[in-house]
C-alpha cells in the first residue's frame, strides 16, 4: 500500500471539466479525529492504452494508489482552498501504473485542513468546512478525442480504515503499522456535493525538497534523543527503525533549544506536532507523515519498548522550490539574512502564504503576504501560487466589501466561534496590493481585470468605515473596520516608550495606497471612468491625510518612524513640507539609538523611505546595526528564518513570552525587496511591467562590496553587481534579450562612465539588452 510509483501530474485542464463521478463518503470514517480512512474499487482493464488519467480531489486530504503503487508525488493533495466555493482537483497520467486483467485503486482519506483544528487552542474550530470526508474521482482512457471511463466513484465501492490512526495539521499523526493489512470490510455512500465548485488545481503542487540530515545529537537528561537538522523549516521527519512488535517511536517537534540546552516547544501553543509510529516488527521499517506537517529544526525522539531507530532526516516540503534569485555582499550576516527570508518563503509558502508553520495557527494572512509579495515574487516564481491566493481571498470577501484576516478563511462558516474577523487596513489590502506586484513582476492583465470589483468593493468599505477620506478605525477588536495598525511596532523601553502610528493614520493611508493601486489597476484594463473615480478619491484622502495629520512645521502628528516612512514613500507630504519632515524623520531614527521602530507595516517602507529623501547612510547604519530591533540581530543569534518578533530570543539567550512567538515567519524578510531594488539596484517599471524596462538605480553602501545579485525575471536573467575602490564605484549589470533598461544615477554619484563614454551629468541613460560596465564616484 506504500509503495511508491512515479506519476506525473499533467497540466489541469479546463475547469468546466464534465464531471461523472460522484462525491464519495466511506462507511468506515467516524468523524474528525479518528482513524484515517480509504476507499477501495477493483475493475477490470481487457487492455491499457498507456494514456489513462486520473481525475481526483477530496473533502479533506488524499492520496491514491493503483495497485500499491502511488499515483504522482504531490503532497497534502487537493490543497487548500476555500472548500465550500472553490475546491482544487488534480489530474494525473497513470497509464503505467495499470496493468491487463484486475486492478485496484485505494484512496486514502485524512482530516487535513478541512475539518482537524483550526484556529487556536482557546477557541479551535474543529470541521471547519465540513464533517464528512470523501472523494471524487474518475479514472478515463483519452484516446481520439473521446474519454472513456473506465471506473469512477460511486455507492459502489468499499471502505475500511488506515493505519493512520489520527491526524490534523496541528496534531501531527499516530500511525500503528500493525495495521497495514486492514479490510475493505464497510461501504460507501453518495453525498449531495456541489461540483461546480471543483477546479483545477492553479499552483505548482506541493513537493519534497533536498533533506537535512543532523548537524549535532544528544540526550538530554530523561535519555530522549534530540536533533539537531541545522536548518528551521516546514515539513516532517523521516526515519528508519527496527525492532520487536508495539515498540512505539515519538518525535516531537521545536524551533529553538532554551539556553541550557533543553527542548522548548512551547510556542506551538495547543499544537502538538507529534508524529507516533508503532511498530509491526518486520525488519526495517520506513516511516514518513502522510496528512500533516510540522515547522521544526529540532527533533526529540522517544523510544518506548524494544526498538532502535536508524536513520533519520528532515525533509523540507514546499509549493515554491527552484530559487530564481541570488543577492550576495561583503556581510556575512547580511547573506545569511537573504538565506534566512528564502527558508521562511519555502516553509509558509504551502499552498498558502501562512504566517508560521508550526504553532496553532498556520493561516494565510493577509498583512503578512501584501508586504512580502514582492520579495517573494524575487526569490522564487510565486505568480501561479498568490493568483490562486487571491481567488480565495475574493471567495471570503464578504458582502459589503470587507477581505479577511486571513484566507482561506475558517472563520467565514463560524461567525459565532469568530466575531468580525476581517476588515482590517493593512491586512485588506493585499486585494489591491497583491495584484499590482502580480502586474509589476509578470505584466499580468488579466489578474488586474479579475481583481478590480474586489479591490473596488474594499476601497468602498475603508471608505465607508468612518464615511470620508480620513479613517477612523474602533478600538475594539471584533468592530466593524477595527484594524491592527502597525502590528509589532516596537514602543522602546516602558519608562519611557517612543512614539507609534495611530490607528487613524494608518489606515488613511492604506485608503491613499489602495485607492490609488485601484485608479492604476482601472487605467491598465482599459476602465477609463473608474480610474477617474478611484483617483479623485485617492487626491482626496491625500488632500484630507495632509490636513489631519501633518503640522504646519513639517511633523507628523504621531512622530513616528512607521508615519514618516509609509508618507514619504507614497508622496503624502507637500512638497513645501517635506525638507523640514525629513529633519524630523531623522529624529525619530536618533531617538531610538539608529533602530528600528516599526512593526509589519512600516518596516518595509522604512529604508527606502530613507533612501527617497536622501540619507543613505542612514538607511545603511540602521540596516546593519546588530543590536535588538534589527534584521540583523536575529541573524547573529542563530536564527537560520525570519523571525515573528524583533527580540524572540533576549540578549541573554532567554525565550520571549511563548504565547505569541514564532522563529519562522517571513513578514520582516520583505528587506530583500529593498535589497534586489536599492542595494543591487535593479526593479520592474510599471509602465512597462514584467521586465521588459528594467530601472537601474544603485545605492552604494561600501560595507557591503562587493555586491552580486541576479533575478530570473519574466523577460529573462537580470545580473547586477558592484564593487567599491576608494571613491570609485564598478557597476556591472545584464539586461536579458529582448528587454531594455535605463540608468539612474543619484546625485552624489558624479564623473560616470558607461561601456567606456562619459554620460551627461544626471541624466538617465538608456540600455540594450547585454552586458554593461558603468564607473563612477561616489562622496
Amino acid at each position: 500500500m506504500n509503495d511508491v510509483a512515479p506519476g506525473r501530474a499533467r497540466a489541469a485542464i479546463a475547469s468546466n471539466f464534465a464531471w461523472t463521478a460522484e462525491m464519495v463518503r466511506p462507511l468506515a470514517d467516524r468523524g474528525v479525529g479518528t482513524p484515517a480512512v480509504f476507499l477501495r474499487k477493483t475493475f477490470e482493464i481487457s487492455e491499457p492504452s498507456g494514456a489513462e488519467t486520473l481525475r481526483i480531489s477530496a473533502l479533506g486530504l488524499y492520496r491514491a494508489f493503483i495497485n500499491g503503487a502511488r499515483v504522482g508525488n504531490d503532497l497534502l493533495t487537493p490543497g487548500w482552498t476555500s472548500y465550500d466555493k472553490r475546491l482544487s482537483y488534480q489530474t494525473y497520467a497513470v497509464g503505467p501504473l495499470l496493468r491487463q486483467g484486475a486492478n485496484v485503486i485505494d484512496i486514502w482519506l485524512g482530516d487535513g485542513w478541512y475539518r482537524s483544528q483550526m484556529m487556536w487552542g482557546k477557541n479551535p474550530i474543529f470541521n471547519t468546512w465540513g464533517s464528512e470526508i470523501a472523494a471524487i474521482a474518475e479514472l478515463s482512457a483519452d484516446a481520439a478525442g473521446t474519454t472513456r471511463i473506465l471506473v469512477k466513484t460511486d455507492g459502489t465501492w468499499s471502505s475500511g480504515e488506515l493505519p493512520i490512526r489520527q491526524s490534523g495539521i496541528y496534531l501531527g499523526e499516530i500511525y500503528d503499522a500493525r495495521c497495514e493489512r486492514a479490510a475493505a470490510d464497510m461501504g460507501t455512500e453518495v453525498i449531495a456535493f456541489d461540483k461546480s465548485v471543483l477546479t483545477p488545481h492553479e499552483t505548482e503542487p506541493v513537493r519534497e525538497l533536498a533533506p537535512f540530515e543532523p548537524v549535532l545529537t544528544w540526550k538530554d537528561a530523561e535519555s530522549r534523543t534530540i536533533h539537531d537538522f541545522g536548518q528551521n523549516l516546514a515539513g516532517y521527519v523521516a526515519f528508519t527503525v527496527r525492532g520487536k512488535a508495539g515498540a512505539r517511536v515519538t518525535v516531537e517537534h521545536s524551533e529553538i533549544i532554551a539556553a541550557d540546552n533543553t527542548f522548548d516547544n512551547r510556542n506551538y501553543r495547543s499544537a502538538a506536532a507529534r508524529i507516533e509510529y508503532v511498530l509491526k516488527g518486520e525488519g526495517e521499517e520506513s516511516y514518513r507523515p502522510t496528512f500533516t506537517f510540522q515547522g521544526f529544526r529540532y527533533a526529540r525522539l522517544t523510544v518506548d519498548g524494544e526498538a532502535e531507530v536508524g536513520s533519520i532526516r528532515a525533509v523540507p516540503i514546499s509549493s515554491v522550490n527552484a530559487l530564481i534569485a541570488g543577492f550576495t555582499s561583503a556581510s556575512a550576516l547580511v547573506n545569511r539574512l537573504v538565506e534566512n527570508t528564502i527558508w521562511s518563503q519555502r516553509s509558509n509558502f504551502i499552498e498558502v502564504p501562512t504566517d508560521c508553520p508550526q504553532r496553532d495557527e498556520r493561516l494565510g494572512w493577509t498583512g503578512d503576504a501584501q508586504v512580502f509579495a514582492a520579495t517573494a515574487c524575487y526569490l522564487h516564481d510565486s505568480h501561479a501560487f498568490l493568483v490562486k491566493w487571491l481567488r480565495d481571498v475574493m471567495a471570503d470577501q464578504r458582502e459589503d466589501g470587507a477581505v479577511p484576516y486571513v484566507s482561506p478563511d475558517p472563520t467565514r462558516l463560524h461567525p459565532d466561534r469568530y466575531r468580525g474577523y476581517y476588515g482590517s487596513t493593512g491586512w485588506g489590502d493585499a486585494i489591491c496590493v497583491v495584484p499590482w506586484v502580480l502586474w509589476q513582476h509578470y505584466g499580468d492583465k488579466a489578474v488586474l481585470a479579475e481583481t478590480l470589483p474586489a479591490m473596488v468593493r474594499w476601497v468602498d468599505f475603508v471608505w465607508s468605515i468612518s464615511d470620508g477620506p480620513i479613517v477612523r478605525p474602533p478600538r475594539q477588536r471584533g468592530a466593524r473596520g477595527s484594524t491592527f495598525g502597525d502590528w509589532l511596532q516596537p514602543k522602546g523601553p516602558s519608562e519611557k516608550p517612543l512614539p507609534t502610528i495611530g490607528d487613524d493614520a494608518a489606515a488613511t493611508i492604506y485608503l491613499y495606497i489602495s485607492a490609488s493601486l485601484t485608479a492604476k489597476a482601472a487605467g491598465v484594463v482599459g476602465e477609463e471612468a473608474l480610474a477617474r473615480q478611484m483617483g479623485e478619491r485617492a487626491d482626496a484622502v491625500k488632500r484630507a491625510f495632509a490636513r489631519e495629520f501633518i503640522t504646519g512645521s513639517g511633523r507628523l502628528v504621531y512622530d513616528d518612524q512607521t508615519s514618516y516612512a509609509l508618507a514619504v514613500l507614497h508622496d503624502l507630504i507637500p512638497a513645501d513640507l517635506l525638507p523640514a519632515a525629513r529633519e524630523h524623520f531623522k529624529a525619530t531614527i536618533a531617538r531610538s539609538e539608529g533602530r528600528i521602530g516599526t512593526g509589519f507595516i512600516g518596516t518595509p517602507a522604512l529604508l527606502p523611505a530613507l533612501v527617497k529623501i536622501g540619507e543613505p547612510k542612514l538607511a545603511a547604519e540602521v540596516f546593519l546595526q546588530e543590536d535588538v530591533p534589527g534584521w540583523l540581530y536575529q541573524v547573529k543569534n542563530g536564527a537560520t528564518t525570519i523571525w515573528e518578533r524583533w527580540d524572540a530570543i533576549q540578549a541573554d539567550g532567554s525565550i520571549y513570552e511563548p504565547a505569541m512567538n514564532s522563529y519562522n515567519h517571513y513578514a520582516y524578510g520583505a528587506v530583500c525587496q529593498w535589497l534586489f531594488e536599492a542595494i543591487a539596484g535593479f526593479r520592474p517599471d510599471e509602465e512597462e511591467p514584467g521586465f521588459r524596462h528594467i530601472l537601474f538605480e544603485p545605492t552604494i553602501i561600501p560595507a557591503l562590496s562587493p555586491v552580486s545579485a541576479h533575478h530570473h525575471s519574466a523577460a529573462g536573467r537580470i545580473e547586477a553587481g558592484w564593487k567599491v575602490d576608494g571613491d570609485r564605484v564598478t557597476y556591472t549589470l545584464t539586461v536579458p534579450a529582448g528587454a531594455r533598461g535605463t540608468l539612474i544615477l543619484a546625485d552624489g554619484y558624479g564623473d560616470a562612465v558607461l561601456d567606456g563614454m562619459p554620460m551627461a551629468k544626471a541624466a538617465p541613460a538608456s540600455l540594450a539588452a547585454g552586458s554593461h560596465v558603468v564607473t563612477f564616484r561616489i562622496r
